[in-house]
């Protein structure tokens, strides 16, 4: 089966598993998931399982990326942030949907390979740094949206400050050998945050404080032409 018969069959997987939004649907289909795995793993690109990339860390599998996609609620006029840039194929489906995208990851590895993948697929609108995702991106805030790929024991107060009133938060929260769930948290004006529970999930963990030893701090860098 040829990559694009195995990606319209995911589509249609997602469309059965109650996924709806015609505009994460187009986003996702527009987004060539075999271009952020492992050479060894591009036959299973389009099969609904997380996959390993480097560091540990994993993508999530397409009904994962779909489903926090749709709530986090996107329009084409926002700024979000996302913790945690991985492979970058959220950021690079969220790249479709919003005005500005920015991500965060601790390994610069990692990071200068998501780097050349927007580069190669034209996604201009995202901006990236190799930091601390748990602090956020202060001088950016506020976000109207924060999607966090990796699961913090519990909500990063840090983070809640730096979305908007209004803004929707979607992030996994739980202990890394326990269970996990995946919340929706949306801002009060009163600076609380309204939650709703959304499925169980396994993520990595959310990882604090200092970078690991020769991953570096470069200066912000915007996707440019």
């Amino acid at each position: 089966m040829s990559l694009h018969a195995r990606k319209i069959r995911m589509i249609m997987g997602l469309r059965r598993a109650g996924l709806t939004d015609t505009d994460v649907l187009n986003a996702i289909e527009r987004i060539p998931r075999e271009l952020f795995v492992l050479d060894s793993f591009h036959d299973q690109a389009y099969e609904d399982q997380a996959l390993p990339i480097s560091h540990g860390q994993t993508i999530s599998q397409p009904q994962i990326v779909a489903m926090m996609t749709e709530a986090l609620e996107v329009k084409k006029t926002h700024k979000v942030l996302e913790i945690g840039t991985g492979s970058g194929y959220q950021a690079a489906v969220l790249s479709r949907l919003c005005r500005r995208l920015y991500t965060i990851e601790r390994y610069k590895s990692l990071l200068a390979e998501a780097e050349q993948r927007f580069h190669h697929l034209r996604l201009h609108n995202i901006t990236s740094r190799c930091s601390d995702g748990s602090r956020g991106w202060r001088e950016q805030a506020p976000f109207d949206r924060i999607i966090v790929t990796a699961a913090a024991a519990e909500v990063p107060q840090t983070l809640v400050d730096q979305l908007a009133v209004g803004g929707i938060m979607v992030i996994p929260v739980g202990p890394e050998r326990g269970d996990q769930v995946l919340v929706k948290l949306t801002k009060q004006e009163d600076g609380s945050v309204s939650p709703k529970i959304i499925t169980d999930v396994r993520f990595v963990p959310l990882v604090e404080g200092a970078l690991p030893e020769g991953e570096g701090r470069p200066t912000p860098r915007r996707m440019e032409n």
